[in-house]
């Protein structure tokens, strides 16, 4: 629980210190401002930029301390009610230790909005890969039914932010939240009404240590859940997932095809005209390819958005209709433009080798691909598999440039392999290898963290998008 007193006591008047002035941070100061509550901001950079939206925040009434490290002392000297985190600050962090050894309260800004939802239910979707497409697909689905359904957390807005904008006027029918397991670890109290657990392949490891203390970060918020949607095409979800005899398990393939105790809830199975449909138990609801986005991983986020729909009551030509309207989602296989017979793609969301890999098998072959940024933990056999497969060239950037030009000999990878310092050297030279190899199709998927060069994916997103016109 957050620990709120009465603000006439001398427990009252402490604040609730927030850490960062990054997008989280933000939204969970202005959350406690407009609660009435006393908060201070710190922030360890100083740059031009964060002095710029320091003035704008301090003009509103915000106490702001730039350059101010993260010290135990100092912030126990402060007696906060709490300290809330962002997700980039690692919940082991030494500090956070010793503040919860001391008895202050540390909250992830996830769980502070959890506790000022007020009874809003939350659609919770986490998973390794296909997250941030399955939350798209659930917001457009229910506010194209006329549920207002705010998307945030892990993209878009953070949930605290959405929350402090509607603390005055019509509060939210659902909250559809992505959650991370930086976000996860720091709000264990979070309930969602519908919880979603789309993939499980190793990541975050230099965060979590291990694929089993990752694993058990995601499964908590299932456990959570009351009720659970899940991919049953996920070998470790099929393996590791928990005894949840009531899930809601999806399947892209017929509803046999799963492992003995896993009922499937929606399946894919063709009518008696051959046409593929998607079925669940009392007959078919609509054609599997009501979405226009390419990739069979495609097909299970249609399956998951479209589970959260029935069990919000809404009808199967309703959601064909929506479905078919839906836009597809920024930053994941996005088409950017043709240009000189060359199709571009922004898969700037792809931060490890998995989503790289699902990304080469959704397009056809042959591509020239550009890989690169700060690079994870991982096994990259099957991502260099699928390059060997289907790429004619690889423009590598980035911090990892050199560690994935090795990869790639070392794998005795046969296509070009050419690389830049950063995108803005990496486009021209993916659109001149496209042209002289006569390859349509140049794909931004990195395999890697956005951080050597990047604020996130959406930034490293927007700069290959505006390049890319640019040409």
């Amino acid at each position: 629980m957050i620990p709120v007193a009465d603000p006439s006591t001398t427990e009252g008047s402490a604040p609730f210190v927030v850490i960062g002035l990054g997008r989280s941070g933000i939204g969970a100061a202005r959350l406690l401002k407009g609660r009435g509550l006393p908060v201070v901001i710190l922030e360890q950079g100083h740059s031009e930029g964060l002095r710029h939206q320091a003035r704008a925040l301090a003009s509103e009434g915000f106490d702001i301390r730039l350059e101010t490290p993260l010290d135990l002392t100092g912030l126990k000297a402060m007696q906060p009610r709490a300290v809330v985190i962002s997700p980039g600050l690692a919940w082991d962090h030494p500090v956070l230790a010793g503040l919860r050894q001391a008895g202050i309260a540390v909250l992830g800004e996830a769980a502070l909005a959890w506790e000022f939802s007020e009874g809003i239910p939350w659609i919770a979707i986490t998973g390794t890969n296909g997250k941030t497409t399955v939350t798209h697909l659930i917001q457009h689905l229910l506010n194209d039914a006329g549920v207002d359904a705010p998307l945030c957390g892990n993209v878009g807005t953070s949930v605290a932010a959405v929350l402090a904008e509607r603390l005055t006027g019509p509060k939210p029918d659902q909250l559809v939240v992505e959650l991370s397991s930086y976000q996860i670890e720091a709000s264990p109290a979070i309930r969602p009404a519908i919880g979603l657990w789309t993939t499980l392949t190793p990541d975050h490891l230099e965060r979590h240590g291990s694929l089993e203390a990752y694993r058990a970060i995601k499964h908590h918020l299932l456990t959570q859940s009351s009720v659970r949607i899940l991919n049953g095409d996920d070998p470790d979800l099929q393996t590791h997932a928990g005894p949840w005899p009531d899930s809601r398990w999806i399947t892209a393939g017929p509803a046999d095809a799963l492992p003995e105790g896993m009922k499937a809830s929606l399946w894919i199975a063709a009518d008696a005209a051959g046409q593929a449909m998607v079925m669940h138990a009392q007959g078919h609801l609509f054609p599997a390819d009501v979405l226009a986005m390419p990739g069979d991983h495609n097909r299970r986020n249609l399956l998951m958005a479209a589970a959260v729909g029935l069990e919000l009551g809404l009808g199967a030509e309703s959601m064909a209709a929506a479905f078919r309207r839906f836009p597809g989602v920024p930053h994941r296989l996005e088409r950017i433009r043709n240009d000189a017979g060359i199709t571009w793609f922004n898969d700037s969301k792809a931060t490890n080798y998995d989503a790289a890999a699902v990304a080469l098998d959704a397009l056809d072959a042959p591509l020239v691909v550009l890989a690169g940024g700060q690079a994870k933990q991982g096994d990259a056999s099957g991502w260099l598999q699928r390059l060997h497969e289907r790429a004619t060239a690889v423009v590598l950037f980035g911090a990892s440039r050199q560690a994935f030009a090795q990869l790639l000999q070392d794998s005795g990878y046969g296509g070009r392999v050419l690389a830049a310092d950063g995108l803005a050297e990496a486009v021209p030279i993916a659109r001149a290898t496209a042209l002289e190899l006569n390859t349509s199709t140049v794909l931004l998927s990195p395999a890697c963290a956005s951080f050597d060069q990047y604020s996130d994916f959406e930034a490293r997103g927007e700069h290959f998008r505006q390049l890319v016109l640019a040409l």
